[in-house]
């Protein structure tokens, strides 16, 4: 580059994710058996079903639940391939996190419906928040967390990552979440950082974790992805090819049209490997419709 080369378009197209209009959208999972799945979340959980379809051509079947309307809440995507009853959930997929007014509440009733409890409630070690964990009929364990009453109650993913920094990193510049809270528990080995878009109690958060020493973890073939709404697939993906270029990742799906569907996505792998799709904000709600 030329010296006194203009470096302004990269500096702002980095402002971009900041400025855009990002949300948690849905994290996409598969499951061996969906209605049990639906059942147990409706039931245990007190999640809604909000819409459900079959591809027989594609031999696959989704289903979305959540606390609200997809418009406006975090949801799940459960995919049910044709004649798979079971998955690996590998090492690096952490949990999803329910808040709740009462986790001893909810933690009676999941458990008087047969679902597995496998932390008692009570206070987090040397610390006031009150927590559960339960694991659902495919072993995805659910964190409970004991709150008032929130917007949004699907309020959590955890991933493990081998550098936390680098995630950090990788969040705050190629998709704009910012760090609502960061914990180091030395006596425990492990260090916790929260990213998202608002608070911690407002919104659904991302919680990366590292664990000392511990710089890889198998991805299994259960948990898929996350996705997040923006106003502008092709800005966003030009950031993430720049940040991917720094820090390590990979685009997986150029932006553009969902072919039949015309959504426009794009997706990409952060440098431990866990999946991100994008997609348009104003497509996603004519999706909907």
């Amino acid at each position: 580059m030329a010296e006194g080369a203009p470096v302004a378009p990269n500096a702002e197209l980095f402002e971009w994710p900041k400025k855009d209009k990002r949300r948690f959208l849905h994290a996409v999972y598969r499951v061996g058996d969906l209605e049990r799945t639906i059942k147990f979340y409706t039931e245990c959980f007190g999640m809604k079903l909000l819409r459900q379809r079959d591809i027989p051509e594609e031999k696959y079947s989704n289903a979305f639940l959540g606390f609200g309307p997809e418009q406006s809440n975090f949801v799940v995507e459960l995919t049910y391939n044709y004649g798979v009853s079971s998955y690996d959930i590998g090492t690096g997929f952490g949990h999803f996190a329910i808040a709740t007014p009462d986790v001893y509440k909810l933690v009676e009733d999941i458990r008087a419906r047969g679902g597995t409890v496998t932390r008692e409630p009570g206070p987090v070690k040397g610390g006031q928040s009150v927590i559960a964990f339960v694991k659902d009929p495919d072993g995805y364990i659910f964190e409970l967390i004991q709150r008032g009453p929130t917007p949004e109650p699907l309020c959590q993913v955890m991933l493990r990552v081998g550098d936390l920094d680098r995630s950090i990193k990788f969040y705050e510049k190629a998709l704009g979440m910012r760090v609502v809270k960061k914990v180091d528990r030395p006596e425990y080995k492990y260090t916790i950082a929260m990213l998202g878009y608002a608070e911690e109690h407002e919104t659904t958060v991302l919680e990366l974790t590292y664990n000392y020493g511990v710089t890889e973890y198998t991805k299994g073939n259960a948990y898929a992805q996350i996705a997040i709404g923006t106003d502008d697939v092709y800005k966003s993906g030009e950031v993430v090819n720049l940040v991917i270029q720094e820090l390590g990742g990979k685009v997986t799906r150029q932006p553009g049209p969902i072919p039949g569907l015309n959504t426009k996505i794009t997706s990409f792998l952060d440098p431990d490997g866990w999946k991100t799709v994008l997609v348009d904000n104003e497509d996603f709600l004519k999706e909907l419709e």
